[in-house]
């Protein structure tokens, strides 16, 4: 796509998007995100800067951000709020706006962080805020934690990000937003919003809702029906009075239990729906049969996820790479040594890290597997212990792992807490026979350490339960190959024995082929025929790193949503 060149700080009269998400990830410092849906979203904004695209981002601020973690000796997760001040990133501005919530004023302020792209244009990025003098107590705690409190604290943070969002770009003088880009159903009901903005008197309400759906994009990530908010509708015209919602617009997101199904509300009234890899595509496919949906499939910001060392590497042999990151297809002609050595330079950088947080010490010729992300049941952390004996026997007999764990459980989830406590029991089985670590409060800062610096990233979830994920594309732009069950992005991704290796379907043998690919195949190439699993490294960058990255897909919904 040829370059769109703008001024470095939006103009107002320009064409803009807006792009609103519940979390977002833009530096390890600032607690606004959970994983990946943050992540990703941070890492957009980042790319749609460096492309210089005219766009601001919503989203809210969170005083005690997610939570911080911390684990016991017996794997036991606690966790305490995160305490941060946002004067050090943010901005506030004097611009307020209102929303009625429980037949009260909540008085809503705003925060902006500027995100400036790779030549310096700026995103400005808005964090709406409740907790502000005007407030009584209960209106001040609104936005005080990420996914924290019951479904009606749920609804009334969505009703600040959708409805409280389209009236702070108003406030703000946004008034030539021609995207409003929602991701997840969460920032939905800024389309009910929108429809007073742009309602005309003189066209009948079919005309008026095909002008709303000219405007609204939907991004789905998740193919867990759990993770797709409903609210009662009790709850909704408590928190917003009866007929906020027009009659027509409640109707058709209902259930048939008459909640409101948000994810409906936002693909009802958008005009291009998507998920975010091709097989997510076709399971949102099965679970919304009603509605077109296409893949854009998820990326990674190159400039965020690159190590040190890989990228003096990149710049020295492929100049112009972080302007243009598909050139790093030319990863095909870096010379092996140096690869292994900006690799293993990584690496150690892994080894320290742990040392210092957590005194475990590493080898730094030892076979090392990494796992980070969200500690939830359908991802399966603990998959590769389930057969301790088999484990051992390839580590004895054909060459030495460790491995470095990291991942939160949400605090309400005592399923997810319990993994963490699984792993640490295997932990304790294993002794000393093997070294094992698990980092605890899992952020970006952590995630960059890992996947720059161990040796192969393991990914199990049951398929199809996994959207997209990206933390083996942020691997791979490092030349780590990734050992995956056949899900998400990696069913795009993997090129056997080429980029990494796939797990056989979900079967009984599927732990088998976890071990045998390990066995027969992996840690012998690494370990004797240390020179094929380096033509693997670069396989990953040229091919996955090359391809897999944010650019590729902000250009993607520029020519197929935004600007179609």
């Amino acid at each position: 796509m040829k370059e769109r060149h703008f001024e470095k700080r939006l103009p107002l009269t320009q064409d803009q998007i807006a792009y609103f998400c519940m979390e977002m990830g833009l530096t390890s410092a600032m607690p606004t995100y959970n994983g990946g849906l943050g992540v990703l979203a941070g890492d957009t904004l980042k790319s749609l800067a460096d492309l210089r695209v005219p766009t601001v981002g919503l989203s809210l601020l969170y005083k005690h951000g997610y939570f911080e973690q911390h684990v016991d000796e017996n794997g036991v997760q606690t966790s305490t709020a995160e305490e941060w001040d946002p004067h050090e990133f943010l901005q506030p501005l004097q611009a307020t706006v209102t929303v009625q919530l429980e037949g009260r004023t909540v008085t809503v302020g705003v925060w902006e962080y500027s995100l400036k792209g790779y030549s310096d244009f700026e995103v400005p990025i808005y964090f709406l805020d409740t907790d502000l003098e005007e407030n009584d107590p209960e209106a001040r705690q609104i936005t005080d934690h990420l996914y924290a409190g019951d479904d009606y604290h749920r609804f009334k943070q969505e009703v600040i990000l959708g409805i409280g969002g389209i009236r702070m770009l108003d406030a703000l003088g946004c008034h030539n937003i021609t995207n409003y880009h929602m991701n997840e159903g969460h920032s939905s009901l800024l389309t009910v919003e929108l429809l007073k903005y742009i309602y005309d008197e003189d066209k009948d309400m079919d005309e008026n809702l095909h002008e709303l759906r000219d405007r609204c994009i939907f991004t789905t990530h998740t193919t867990v029906p759990a993770a797709h908010d409903r609210f009662e509708k009790s709850m909704v015209e408590s928190a917003l009075g009866e007929g906020y919602i027009p009659r027509r617009m409640y109707e058709m997101s209902a259930d048939e239990e008459e909640r409101l199904n948000m994810t409906h509300l936002a693909m009802n009234f958008s005009r291009f729906i998507n998920g975010v890899a091709k097989k997510h595509r076709d399971v949102s496919l099965e679970m919304f049969p009603q509605y077109d949906i296409e893949a854009i499939t998820n990326g990674i910001h190159v400039n965020t996820w690159v190590g040190d060392h890989m990228r003096e590497l990149f710049s020295y042999h492929i100049p112009g790479w972080e302007n243009e990151p598909s050139m790093l297809r030319n990863a095909l002609r870096l010379p092996r040594n140096e690869l292994w050595n900006a690799h293993q330079a990584q690496k150690q950088q892994l080894i320290e890290y742990i040392r210092e947080v957590n005194g475990t010490e590493l080898n730094v010729d030892t076979f090392t597997i990494g796992f980070g992300r969200r500690m939830t049941l359908y991802k399966r952390p603990s998959f590769i212990f389930e057969n301790l004996e088999r484990l051992l026997k390839i580590h004895n007999e054909i060459g030495h792992m460790q491995f470095v764990f990291s991942g939160k459980a949400h605090p309400d989830e005592q399923q997810s807490q319990e993994l963490i406590e699984e792993l640490y029991s295997y932990m304790e089985k294993l002794g000393d026979r093997m070294s094992v670590v698990f980092l605890e409060d899992y952020s970006m800062e952590i995630a960059h350490h890992m996947i720059s610096g161990v040796d192969l990233w393991l990914n199990n979830p049951r398929v199809p339960k996994e959207a997209s994920g990206t933390s083996g594309m942020k691997a791979a732009l490092n030349g780590i190959p990734s050992l995956s069950t056949l899900d998400g992005w990696w069913l795009e991704g993997c090129v056997e024995e080429k980029t990494g290796w796939g797990i056989e379907p979900q079967t009984e043998t599927e732990h088998e082929s976890l071990y045998n690919k390990l066995e027969y195949v992996i840690i012998p190439k690494y370990y004797q025929h240390r020179d094929e699993y380096q033509e693997i490294m670069r396989n990953a960058i040229a091919i996955n790193g090359a391809y897999f990255h944010t650019d590729r897909m902000v250009k993607e919904y520029l020519v197929r949503a935004y600007f179609d």
